[in-house]
């Protein structure tokens, strides 16, 4: 059973999607996912649902389950697994794991070698990018970003970007509009789930560079928000964004 939507999707990107009895809520990938019983969020577990339902093992998110939910499932008698995915080392260690954990361990080994082949892949195809400064909004209000820890600051870099608040202690810290303006970020990042008024608070800076440049750009949600393979698909649409990025800079520029 999987407490977080990324799980989810790690459990059948292993081939073990047959094993699971229960989800999490918004576990919408792979479409088997969405025929499954959901037995709550990383938050809240229907207790009721989950004796029914009788799960051998259960896989929360690290960073994202509350504490005092792992606590009340340990000490109800469940045998939970917390899979660490801040950072994307993480991704492959976590299907190997996950590989360990579901008797696929061939099917994870040949999954996680994909993934970092593909990364490398992303990687190369942009060594020697122009360096660019970047603002990751994880939402708007409240006003949430990351710090170098997290893997979307390390995509970022992959794409030649600076994220600018990477030397932030937490992983996805609070921050104030003033902070952002202060580090003037040349582009601003969010995720489709914003929507398209995702950037509406920051037309009221105008000078901010990546306002005088037109970069403002959405990533695919569920691709740029969930640890999983599908990062890769996320890291593509951000060092296209960044390369358009540069070319708006250097056009301005030129005026």
């Amino acid at each position: 059973m999987t407490l977080a939507p990324s799980l989810t999707e790690l459990v059948f990107a292993v081939g073990a999607g047959a094993r699971l009895v229960g989800v999490s809520a918004w576990s919408d990938y792979p479409a088997e996912a969405r025929d499954l019983p959901v037995v709550g969020d990383a938050f809240t577990v229907d207790q009721e649902q989950l004796a029914l339902l009788n799960a051998d093992l259960l896989l929360v998110w690290e960073s994202g389950t509350a504490e005092h939910t792992v606590d009340e499932l340990r000490k109800a008698g469940y045998t939970v697994e917390q899979i660490r995915t801040r950072s994307i080392a993480d991704i492959s260690k976590a299907m190997l794991r996950i590989g360990e954990l579901t008797g696929q361990v061939s099917e994870a080994r040949a999954v996680a070698e994909k993934f970092e082949q593909e990364l490398s892949s992303l990687r190369a195809s942009n060594d020697g990018r122009a360096p660019i400064s970047v603002f990751y909004q994880v939402s708007a209000r409240p006003l949430y970003t990351v710090n170098r820890e997290h893997y979307v600051s390390e995509l970022i870099e992959i794409c030649g970007g600076r994220n600018v608040f990477d030397d932030l202690t937490e992983l996805a810290p609070a921050i104030s509009v003033e902070a952002v303006v202060d580090r003037n970020p040349e582009v601003m990042l969010a995720s489709t789930d914003a929507g398209d008024d995702g950037f509406a608070e920051w037309q009221r800076w105008p000078a901010i560079s990546a306002n005088l440049y037109g970069n403002l750009f959405l990533l695919p949600a569920d691709e740029i928000t969930r640890a999983t393979p599908r990062l890769i698909v996320a890291g593509g649409a951000l060092c296209l964004a960044l390369q358009q990025a540069r070319f708006n800079r250097d056009a301005f520029s030129k005026r």
